[in-house]
């Protein structure tokens, strides 16, 4: 099955999977969605993620969802930049998400960050998704 937007449809997975309660889910590997991944663990929307091979050559992303009393941490995610339309933001315009409650996740010259991350790099890039 060929996507024209896979990490839409991780961010889909995650959406879907949290409201549904599940403790975790899987989505298929790229070093992107890994590296997104990786921002969302380091900011704690998520418990962590694994790779798992379920074939030769062919490898998942098992996502350990978070909870806070019940309810998932991530409350809203967006995806910005998208194939059709991609969305680059100078840092300094780069808006806050619900007033700093949520964070951006941008691609950058020096790799996936969040919008926290970024302003204290200094570096602008590709606005992959929002999160709240």
């Amino acid at each position: 099955m060929s996507l024209s937007d896979p990490l839409g449809d991780m961010l889909t997975r995650i959406r879907n999977a949290q409201r549904a309660r599940h403790v975790s889910c899987v989505s298929p590997a790229s070093k992107l969605r890994a590296n997104v991944l990786d921002a969302l663990q380091r900011e704690g929307y998520i418990r962590g993620y694994s790779h798992e091979e379920i074939r030769k050559g062919i490898t998942q992303l098992h996502i350990e969802l978070k909870y806070s009393e019940g309810e998932p941490v991530i409350k809203e995610v967006h995806r910005v930049s998208r194939p059709g339309r991609r969305v680059y933001s100078k840092i300094k315009e780069l808006p806050r998400v619900r007033a700093g409650l949520g964070v951006s996740i941008l691609s950058t010259p020096r790799g996936v960050l969040s919008d926290v991350e970024a302003r204290a790099a200094n570096v602008g890039g590709e606005v992959l998704c929002r999160v709240f």
